[in-house]
């Protein structure tokens, strides 16, 4: 989500000269000299709470893996009953991030993380108190609805308070919390009741709602709507008391001058056929990302450890300290060796993961040594988090 910033500012610049409209947008001039460098207190203070949105995503998304054996057991529900309790988060977040945009447009990037923070705590509630499966679904839909809603604006918030020459490592903090998100409810849930895990959840929805009233609303969004004197005091205090911020001022102020001259149709300038090769590149990676099944080895991981004969509780530790560690790693390679080649990695690890995992449980089948299932089962697992 991070680089759908960049990409929308690209490619609307690119639709306003194929309208015949002069782009001239100081962002790309004098770029070392107008962005400060400086890493303030407020801005730090912004990151944090914002992040606090990935973390939710990432707990969310790896809950139903330590959860499922207690929910299962103590509300008595069959798997294609709890199979739809950790599908239908999905659903919220298609929902979520339908409609990210223009809330984050109509109430703001601090408004949406609110949404999300409300969403979040509500659900989680309903998944604590509750005792049938209706009650577990709803609760996970919402949860699912602000973890969409989260996946857009937390990025876009970091992307807009952040200078330029300092945000890619900021927004890239977005991936290596939601890598700590599920690698934490891994290792928490493996010794805590699902009730209490639930309850947990919610810490990190209070720490933003709170944390977001501390904060500045994001420059770019208060200049858009026309709260030009807001705007400077919001960059104001990210930026420290005695920098100058006038250049930054005067390259935000043009950049949504000339963004406003572009037709409210612009979208469909991106279907020209100039465009095919980055819009196909880009959906394709979404697509096949979610089509791999990482999803799955993480909403159910437990399940699928404890059906190949190997220790879920062990599993899922150390899957939860290779994928922290692999994120980590990853913030640190992703300027020096560019994106592509990480792609790869990544698509790699995937694709073996996979492979192993399948080949594991048909071996299975085929009534093979329990000692060699369940090594392939973890080794692709392990694998395959590395790679994402």
């Amino acid at each position: 989500m991070s680089e759908r910033v960049f990409q929308e500012e690209e490619s609307n610049e690119e639709d306003m000269e194929t309208q015949g409209i002069e782009v001239r947008i100081p962002l790309l001039e004098e770029q070392e000299e107008m962005v400060p460098d400086r890493i303030t207190f407020v801005l730090v203070l912004s990151a944090f709470f914002a992040v606090c949105g990935s973390y939710v995503f990432g707990n969310a998304v790896s809950y139903s893996s330590p959860a499922e054996s207690g929910i299962m057991d103590e509300l008595g529900l069959s798997l294609a009953e709890y199979s739809v309790f950790g599908s239908i988060l999905t659903i919220g977040g298609l929902l979520g991030a339908l409609c990210s945009g223009k809330i984050a447009d109509l109430i703001g990037r601090r408004g949406a993380m609110w949404v999300t923070d409300v969403s979040g705590i509500i659900g989680w509630c309903a998944i604590f108190l509750s005792e049938s499966a209706w009650s577990l679904d709803l609760g996970r839909l919402l949860l699912g609805f602000g973890v969409g809603l989260a996946s857009y604006v937390v990025p876009v918030y970091v992307a807009e308070v952040t200078p330029k020459n300092l945000r890619g490592g900021f927004v890239s903090l977005c991936m290596l919390v939601i890598a700590c998100g599920m690698s934490m409810t891994y290792i928490i849930g493996s010794v805590l009741n699902w009730r209490i895990l639930a309850c947990l959840g919610t810490i990190p929805c209070l720490l933003q709602l709170v944390g977001l009233f501390l904060v500045p609303e994001s420059p770019r969004w208060l200049a858009k709507i026309g709260r030009e004197k807001d705007m400077k005091a919001a960059l104001q205090r990210l930026r420290g008391k005695n920098a100058d911020i006038s250049k930054e001022t005067s390259e935000i102020e043009g950049y949504i001058e000339t963004f406003q001259q572009v037709s409210e149709h612009r979208i469909f300038y991106i279907f020209q056929r100039k465009y095919a090769k980055a819009l196909t590149v880009g959906l394709g990676l979404m697509v096949f990302q979610q089509l791999g099944g990482l999803n799955a080895y993480g909403m159910y991981m437990s399940s699928i450890l404890e059906r190949a004969g190997a220790s879920s509780t062990a599993g899922s530790i150390t899957t939860a300290i290779v994928k922290l560690a692999a994120n980590v790693l990853a913030v640190f390679l992703m300027d020096k060796f560019g994106r592509r080649p990480l792609l790869l990695v990544s698509a790699s690890g995937a694709c073996l993961a996979g492979f192993l995992i399948g080949l594991s449980f048909l071996l299975q089948d085929y009534h093979q040594s329990t000692d060699v299932v369940s090594t392939l089962t973890f080794i692709g697992i392990v694998e395959g988090y590395r790679g994402s």
